[in-house]
């Protein structure tokens, strides 16, 4: 699962960028919407926000890319978002648009299980699936809570800081994943730190059902500012390579 920021670099790059990955083997994405402080991300994933917010990037604009997306696939998305842009756009009306363009699940990685039930209440009415992340530091006792009300699929953050590339996985991970395997019952996808198709490979391999990969490619992104031909192509490449690397695990 692929994840890149809507309308990064820019509006008609990021359409072509989306359109590229799901022809190049991604079986799911998950978009993320701009926002001038993602907490959860590091510094690739920030620039790849103020690209997008720079280039007047909007959630208005967000959800035509959605629209645009839907003319010609029904692949599963996933959105990850600030809870304050869809707390501003009006949190019935903005699962209601999700509703209507078919996106399957919705992560707000600033909302604690504490402070969710209304998001759980409109991915209900909506029948969008919400979801939770689970950390190395989340006890099993909180896993059975989450397992309550969460939907889809786990988002397990495979180590503690923000997103980021890594030069290799979590040692503790194969233990992780058992746990949660163990305390939820939905398909447990690792993100953080999974930037080659070695890792992605292994992370199945490890008993995971999804790797979810982010700053590598908007890593990609970052170093073809410059030739948007050469950024597409690339990320079509890298897809390819991770999705195969996925497949044969």
């Amino acid at each position: 699962m692929p994840f890149v920021v809507l309308g990064d670099p820019n509006y008609a790059t990021s359409i072509r960028i989306i359109k590229k990955l799901i022809d190049n083997g991604a079986s799911a994405l998950e978009l993320g919407f701009a926002f001038s402080d993602p907490i959860a991300d590091g510094p690739v994933i920030q620039k790849a926000n103020n690209r997008a917010l720079a280039n007047g990037i909007t959630t208005k604009k967000d959800f035509e890319i959605l629209e645009e997306i839907r003319r010609e696939s029904k692949v599963p998305i996933s959105i990850m978002l600030s809870y304050n842009l869809a707390y501003k756009y009006g949190l019935d009306a903005f699962y209601k648009k999700c509703s209507a363009l078919k996106i399957t699940a919705i992560l707000f990685p600033d909302v604690p299980l504490e402070e969710s039930k209304e998001a759980v209440k409109h991915a209900k009415k909506y029948s969008i699936h919400q979801v939770f992340l689970v950390s190395p530091t989340t006890t099993p006792k909180r896993m059975q809570q989450l397992n309550k009300v969460a939907e889809g699929y786990v988002y397990l953050v495979s180590l503690l800081g923000t997103t980021g590339a890594r030069e290799s996985i979590n040692t503790k991970l194969p233990e992780l994943i058992k746990l949660v395997k163990k305390e939820m019952t939905l398909p447990v996808y690792v993100g953080f730190g999974i930037s080659t198709p070695a890792q992605a490979k292994n992370v199945i391999a490890l008993g995971a059902d999804g790797a979810i990969s982010g700053s590598a490619f908007c890593k990609i992104i970052e170093e073809n500012i410059l030739s948007k031909e050469n950024m597409v192509t690339k990320i079509a490449n890298f897809c390819k390579e991770m999705s195969e690397a996925v497949k044969g695990a």
